[in-house]
């Protein structure tokens, strides 16, 4: 596991995931996120992750593997109405997927 790898992922993709955010409550109504919310919101959780395994260059499939697992939590926070506090665990466990990915990654070569 690479710590550095965690922590260049976890401050990346709050980076991505608030200004993604932010563009986009401005930019729509919040009519459109009761609708489509639950669409837009894992879409951009992904957009995120891609861009984010762009910057630690790391193989954005398997990126995008870790960042659907570590969404999956996510969903009984949102379910309860904590959303941001679910947005936030993601994270955490998405830059754990990082670490440990880099590490095995390295282990390889």
């Amino acid at each position: 596991m690479s710590l550095p790898t965690f922590w260049r992922a976890a401050s990346i993709q709050l980076l991505a995931v608030l200004l993604l955010a932010g563009a986009l409550g401005a930019a729509l109504p919040h009519s459109f996120f009761e609708t489509w919310g639950w669409i837009a919101g894992p879409a951009s959780w992904m957009l995120c992750a891609a861009i984010t395994s762009w910057f630690v260059r790391l193989p954005v499939g398997l990126v995008l593997a870790g960042a659907a697992l570590a969404g999956l939590p996510s969903l009984l926070a949102v379910l309860i109405g904590l959303h941001w506090l679910g947005d936030l665990l993601a994270i955490l466990l998405f830059a754990l997927w990082c670490a440990w990915l880099r590490g095995q990654l390295l282990r390889e070569h």
